[in-house]
């Protein structure tokens, strides 16, 4: 059986990378590995507000999606870096703008709530 190709579509599977590049966890760290390998302790002390089991979850749910590699190099104590693959590479773009968006109007976001919260008190 045949699943539609659409967003719209309750079964589509493409639903299921757009909760991913949706995710705020995701698209910060798809912009942090933007500019090269991360080890996850670097992930972890630049995103503010990830618990580690969150942070692992998306490290995960990224890999399984074929955005992100993990490489453990056999040294002791042991090292892991996460980096972009060439898929996550095409996705960086789109992120980025929305994180340029998001701090570029964030004041005005701010001002429609407090209009908003205003006129429903």
């Amino acid at each position: 059986m045949q699943v539609e190709v659409s967003a719209y579509a309750k079964d589509c599977p493409s639903r299921q990378i757009l909760d991913r590049i949706g995710d705020t966890w995701s698209v910060l760290i798809v912009v942090m590995l933007a500019d090269g390998p991360h080890r996850y302790t670097e992930l972890a002390n630049r995103i503010q507000g990830v618990s580690p089991k969150m942070l692992t979850q998306t490290l995960r749910g990224l890999e399984r999606d074929g955005l992100i590699t993990r490489t453990v190099y056999p040294v002791v104590p042991p090292r892991v870096d996460y980096a972009l693959t060439e898929l996550g590479r095409s996705l960086y773009g789109l992120v980025e703008g929305l994180e340029k968006w998001a701090e570029t109007h964030i004041d005005d976001v701010q001002a429609a709530r407090t209009a908003y919260d205003a006129a429903q008190a």
